[in-house]
């Protein structure tokens, strides 16, 4: 099953909608799957069908255009808590077992996804090589080249995302976790702005720099599974409020012009494979309306030698340290002889760094505010697994050349795809910008998908063509599909209107949905629900200011609330809609699809 059928969102939910694919069977092959494989290194634990069983449950009477991220399976670095499963940052003598989820992982729970287990990383989130996991739980192997390093420290995550055990996975990125591995392994590494993703229910690594990271196949997944995980937490110190609108982000087309910042060739340090991914990113780049920038990235670079000076160091052994002390075999060599170190600086040294760092800083954003956005090397190599066991610091040292600095800085990030070598490793490359500038970066993304088409992940399933996007939000707006009695000119068209609504055209449905009268009232209200055999529906468009939408909602009474609709230009917008187990709730539902809106049903009545 999961052989003929691609694990990105889109083309998992467009099976469960067309009946050809339910969660529980997907969910039963990739357990086939994977018992059929073995034992798996990326894994540190799995869940078996009997503990997958209420998440699954939670599904009933529900679907993909009620839940965002209905029946889609995810992976979770074993960093990050998952109620009533271990968590062990990589060590069996640290491990406790949460009460709680993760603030994230509930958020994905609530949307429909369902954890498929906890995924191997370097040992306290340490590395940037995916060799640093004690021997009791073994090593991942690259899933293009075993004898070439998975890249860390989440490892596992990017692992099992590009060998089609899962539809995504959570990393954490502190100075490149979620980046590195990403570039190894062909995928998305969303490297989001700190604070944008609440870390509660994370084993901080640098608590100030840490971030939850996200591995998919698509820009679209990327935007998807961050729409409903970028929400502030006012339980966790580090969350940061945000409002994309405020800073004009949106995610969809990208920019016809633009200009891209790009380091001077001299300070790439890249090998021949990665020098040529570079090169064709400028290009496709170029191609798609950009105008190149040639940087000085000095400031960035000496930003990053920071990294493992003594604040940073030291915030590694506050996490660890008392492990570290009871007992130190407990603790992968590397990783203890690196935070080692952060039991030493004294109180000035971490003063006289972080003076250092606010310099940077300031001629770092004087750099890059000259552009909208800059193209950087993800990493500069991909080495060997002896490469590592020969020089293990040194080789890590290098791979972060264009990582360590961004967490310092405050900046958000997203590794991206560009091309293979001629030995089919991929070769990725990095945007980066300002704090809050994820979702321009998500739409560069997306448009540089669109150029290269690459196939998924590891698994050599091709890429479906990128549908029409719809963007939601423009200028602190949104769109809102009506199809009932806030047409206007109908009684509740009022509500919108009062908000300072304004209609933006009056169309139809994609030719997928069924329009239904609800039983009750009276008046009796209007449901439409997604259906293959459906027809096109009459629907208006409407904008309303984002900040009045909460108070709409308000009103709404159950089981009506807000989802995606598909439109006849097969654009997606929000709408209202109605979930298919509530239909014969109090009564049965009258189907009405064949009056094609409910003003013609309307009509038929008076």
């Amino acid at each position: 099953m999961t052989r003929s059928i691609s694990l990105d969102i889109a083309s998992l939910h467009t099976a469960y909608q067309q009946g050809a694919l339910t969660p529980p069977q997907l969910i039963d092959e990739l357990l086939a799957q994977a018992e059929r494989h073995g034992a798996e290194p990326a894994w540190i634990t799995r869940l078996d069908r009997a503990q997958l069983a209420p998440y699954l449950q939670r599904l009933e009477g529900e679907s993909p255009e009620t839940l965002p991220l209905y029946g889609i399976p995810f992976a979770i670095k074993d960093n990050i808590d998952l109620a009533g499963m271990p968590t062990t940052a990589g060590s069996p003598a640290y491990a406790y077992t949460p009460r709680e989820s993760a603030f994230v992982v509930q958020r994905l729970i609530d949307a429909g996804a369902i954890p498929m287990g906890k995924t191997n990383l370097d040992q306290f989130a340490t590395g940037l090589v995916g060799e640093r996991a004690l021997d009791v739980y073994g090593t991942p192997a690259n899933a293009f080249d075993p004898e070439r390093v998975p890249g860390g420290s989440s490892s596992g995550s990017a692992v099992v995302t590009a060998a089609g055990m899962v539809s995504f996975a959570l990393g954490t990125d502190t100075a490149g976790s979620g980046r590195v591995p990403a570039c190894f392994h062909n995928l998305y590494g969303v490297k989001p702005s700190l604070g944008l993703l609440s870390t509660r229910g994370v084993v901080p690594a640098c608590a100030t720099l840490d971030t939850i990271s996200l591995f998919t196949l698509t820009a679209d997944d990327a935007a998807k599974v961050l729409g409903v995980t970028a929400v502030y937490d006012d339980q966790c110190a580090w969350s940061r409020k945000h409002d994309f609108a405020v800073y004009g982000q949106r995610y969809g087309q990208a920019p016809a012009t633009f200009r891209f910042g790009v380091p001077l060739a001299s300070q790439w340090h890249t090998d021949a494979a990665y020098t040529q991914g570079m090169q064709q990113a400028i290009a496709e780049l170029e191609a798609l309306g950009g105008e190149k920038v040639e940087l000085d990235c000095t400031p960035l670079l000496a930003a990053a030698r920071l990294l493992y000076e003594g604040p940073w160091v030291a915030e590694r052994y506050h996490v660890i340290r008392e492990l570290m002390q009871r007992d130190p075999q407990a603790v992968h060599p590397v990783t203890f002889d690196i935070t080692q170190g952060g039991a030493t600086p004294l109180a000035v040294d971490a003063f006289d760094a972080r003076y250092k760092l606010a310099e940077f800083k300031r001629q770092a954003d004087a750099l890059i505010g000259q552009v909208d956005v800059m193209l950087s090397p993800t990493t500069v190599t991909h080495p060997t697994k002896a490469d590592v066991a020969a020089d293990p610091i040194g080789v890590n040292s290098r791979l972060g050349t264009w990582t360590n600095f961004m967490n310092l800085l405050d900046y958000s990030a997203l590794a991206v795809p560009i091309g293979f070598t001629d030995d089919n490793l991929p070769v990725g490359i990095t945007l980066f910008g300002p704090v809050f500038d994820d979702l321009s970066l998500l739409s560069l993304g997306r448009a540089l998908e669109a150029r290269s088409m690459l196939p998924l992940g590891a698994s050599g399933i091709a890429r479906s063509a990128l549908a029409a996007h719809a963007t939601t939000a423009q200028d602190g707006t949104l769109e809102l599909v009506v199809c009932g009695a806030h047409l206007q000119g109908l009684p509740l068209n009022h509500q919108l209107t009062e908000r300072g609504g304004q209609l933006i055209s009056t169309t139809h449905s994609a030719p997928r949905y069924k329009l239904f009268a609800l039983a009750g009232g009276p008046p009796k209200r209007p449901a439409m629900l997604r259906d293959e055999h459906g027809q096109a529906i009459e629907v208006e468009v409407w904008r309303l200011p984002i900040a009045t939408i909460g108070s709409l909602l308000a009103g709404i009474p159950a089981p009506l609330g807000l989802g995606q609709v598909e439109l006849a230009d097969g654009s997606w917008k929000c709408g209202f809609i109605c979930t298919a187990g509530a239909l014969n709730e109090g009564g049965k539902a009258e189907d009405i699809t064949a009056f094609g809106g409910w003003r013609g049903w309307l009509a038929s009545h008076s």
